[in-house]
């Protein structure tokens, strides 16, 4: 029973993940990392291009196309950063609105993959997946990339809290 319980999440984990990625490409325009990016730099706590990569998962070269394109877009701008070396990502007024949309595109895409569920139903598959979450063990690196694409706002008891959304200073990662 537990493989086919594996399998069904690993179905569905896919299911999500593609619906996310259409919706971010219908979006933006971009999908890969692009929306994550403009999340986490959306937390408005000034990362620096390293910060990002980390939370990425993505190569210098490949952080630095990306980050780029989206100040080429006129998404994200560099500023200061907290010491005179760094640079401090910040979004623009349009990367703004597009964040929003993003994360609230996010939601209606998978949505519709709890409508079968009754209310009780989607509250133990709530909790069930709260469980999962936070029984894993992770790393505040770790939990930044699960994280990168989380709308903060309503996830009020996160079972894996990530420091870099919460801290007045991005974690060092």
């Amino acid at each position: 029973m537990l493989d086919r319980t594996t399998n069904l999440l690993g179905a569905v984990g896919l299911a999500v993940a593609d619906r996310i990625e259409s919706a971010a490409r219908a979006i933006l325009g971009h999908a890969g990392e692009t929306p994550a990016a403009m999340v986490v730099i959306g937390y408005g706590l000034g990362p620096s291009n390293d910060q990002l990569r980390r939370i990425l998962g993505l190569s210098h070269p490949g952080t630095v196309r990306l980050v780029d394109r989206l100040v080429a877009d006129g998404l994200v701008e560099r500023r200061q950063g907290r010491d005179k070396r760094a640079i401090a990502l910040h979004l623009t007024g349009q990367g703004k609105v597009l964040r929003e949309e993003l994360l609230l595109g996010r939601l209606a895409a998978i949505r519709p993959l709890l409508a079968p569920l009754a209310d009780e139903e989607q509250n133990t598959f709530a909790a069930l997946l709260h469980k999962i979450l936070a029984s894993m063990e992770t790393t505040d690196a770790e939990r930044c990339t699960l994280c990168r694409l989380c709308d903060n706002r309503v996830c009020n008891d996160c079972p894996i809290p990530a420091d870099f959304r919460e801290q007045a200073h991005p974690v060092a990662l």
